[in-house]
């Protein structure tokens, strides 16, 4: 099983970096407008379309990458106090009432949005009209490639349910060192277990 999790780790990493080259074609593309409009007096309308485009697919094709390497925003200066279960627990629930609905919904709409597109052979309203069709292509795949990696994660909730300790990941980042926060706000391991004791007590009451 971690062979197959780490397996989907390294395809989110490898199609993230890929998509990471769109970066030095949007800074050539702006490069070379800058230059044409304000040196030779020539500005381009399709140029800017084209900068809109990639710069969507750059930031939809990182998302499955950044949950890859556990590096969307949370509030790491409590959650990262929580033990590997608590912290599990929390990811879990959060998967399945927010993460899977949102994402099922993007594929699914997304598919509808870009085969709509399709049909109509959509292009962009300008004096030089670029097909926009495959461009909407890039939703429904970024959706996949997030629910594939979100059901990944999940399992690693559930092992970590199981086990007690997360299981590692390809080039595992952590954003904030946790012991020497402990270290600068002097808090000490029973603080952190009573906090954990009523987190998880509180959550268990709940109906």
């Amino acid at each position: 099983m971690q062979k197959l999790l780490l397996a989907v780790d390294r395809l989110s990493t490898w199609i993230g970096q890929a998509f990471a080259w769109l970066i030095v074609a949007l800074t050539l593309l702006i490069t070379y407008e800058v230059f044409s409009r304000y040196v030779l007096n020539d500005p381009h309308d399709w140029n800017l379309n084209v900068q809109i485009m990639l710069y969507g697919t750059l930031f939809m094709m990182a998302g499955a990458y950044t949950l890859s390497k556990n590096g969307h925003v949370r509030g790491d200066v409590l959650y990262g106090f929580f033990r590997p279960r608590t912290q599990a627990s929390i990811d879990l629930l959060l998967y399945i009432v927010f993460y899977l609905p949102g994402i099922v919904a993007l594929t699914y709409a997304g598919w509808t949005y870009a085969n709509e597109a399709l049909a109509i052979r959509e292009k962009t309203f300008s004096a030089t009209p670029l097909p926009l069709y495959p461009f909407k292509f890039v939703i429904p795949f970024a959706g996949a490639m997030l629910l594939l990696q979100g059901i990944v994660e999940i399992v690693r909730c559930v092992t970590c349910l199981r086990d007690g300790d997360w299981p590692s990941r390809e080039q595992d980042v952590e954003e904030v060192d946790v012991d020497k926060l402990k270290e600068m706000v002097h808090v000490k391991d029973e603080d952190i277990a009573a906090l954990d004791k009523y987190v998880t007590h509180e959550a268990g009451s709940k109906p």
